[in-house]
């Protein structure tokens, strides 16, 4: 009996499920492990987002066109907001394109406890792939927005507006990893901290439209100088999003250049984010099911 159990715990697991673990336990090991399970849960998110929709994927398109013609309506039109030369509605276009990768990323991992109890009461895995998974398929619907402003930014060339890119061009990885790590790294702190604190999802959805002004999405960086008070512009141009947004316009629409203290900052806050937040969501998710 004695040598059947030293023998159990000799034996070289592959790992080993127990209630505790050190705070930066990273588990990237883990996740690499289940990536055939972060594959199909990417598919699944893919295929049934729009199911038993009428316009189906169309919907991608709807919202940043008709967001972008109001933007240029009421910011551009009404409120002289320059643009820098650039069409206003390309402007626009651009901006929205990335926020809304940014926001997807965000509201879709911020009740991931919550939505995903059922399952993760039942099957063990590592929590962070259903996260992590709504990021990935958040890249699609990108993709077709990236399209769709690809296409205007191709008619607006075709008639003669002074468009170009240059070697920066590069850099757009660089700034949807950034956006997504962002992303991520907040939706999984909020997740966590919304299974003890349900009304933080209310809030979520308040911020998320407030933050939008405060990004510089509706306007470039130099009118928040230029007519924002100083302590609001501080906030602006300090703010990573408003660095990201920024960056990935003026790359698309080939305005000014990129500092390379302006990339380094917006890595080195897009990494210590999501390192926080993968910190806490994996922390949460050993006692989670008991207040939910």
């Amino acid at each position: 009996m004695k040598s059947e159990k030293s023998l159990i715990e000799k034996e070289d697991w592959l790992y080993e499920i127990s209630a505790k673990q050190p705070w930066l336990d990273f588990k990237f090991k883990e996740i690499w492990r289940y990536r055939d399970l972060l594959m199909l849960f990417v598919k699944r998110d893919i295929i049934t987002v729009y199911k038993q929709t009428i316009l189906g994927p169309l919907w991608y398109l709807i919202q940043p066109l008709f967001t972008s013609v109001i933007f240029t309506l009421v910011f551009n039109n009404l409120g002289s907001i320059s643009t820098g030369g650039v069409p206003a509605f390309l402007f626009n276009l651009a901006g929205i394109t990335a926020w809304n990768y940014f926001t997807a990323c965000l509201s879709g991992t911020s009740n991931t406890f919550r939505a995903n109890a059922g399952i993760f009461g039942k099957v063990y895995f590592p929590r962070v792939i259903t996260p992590l998974s709504v990021t990935l398929s958040g890249l699609f619907r990108f993709g077709i927005q990236l399209f769709i402003f690809a296409v205007f930014y191709g008619v607006y060339y075709y008639q003669g507006m002074r468009l170009g890119l240059n070697w920066q061009i590069v850099l757009v990885p660089f700034y949807i990893i950034c956006m997504a790590l962002m992303g991520l790294g907040l939706g999984m702190t909020i997740s966590a901290m919304t299974t003890k604190y349900r009304d933080l999802t209310v809030l979520v959805g308040f911020a998320t439209s407030l933050l939008m002004y405060l990004s510089a999405v509706p306007y470039p960086l130099s009118e928040a100088k230029e007519k924002f008070p100083s302590e609001v512009v501080d906030y602006v141009v300090w703010n990573p999003l408003s660095q990201i947004i920024e960056g990935f316009r003026n790359i698309l629409l080939n305005q000014g250049h990129i500092a390379l203290d302006q990339i380094g900052y917006v890595g080195l806050v897009s990494v210590v984010l999501f390192l926080f937040g993968l910190v806490i969501f994996n922390h949460t998710e050993k006692n989670f099911i008991d207040t939910v």
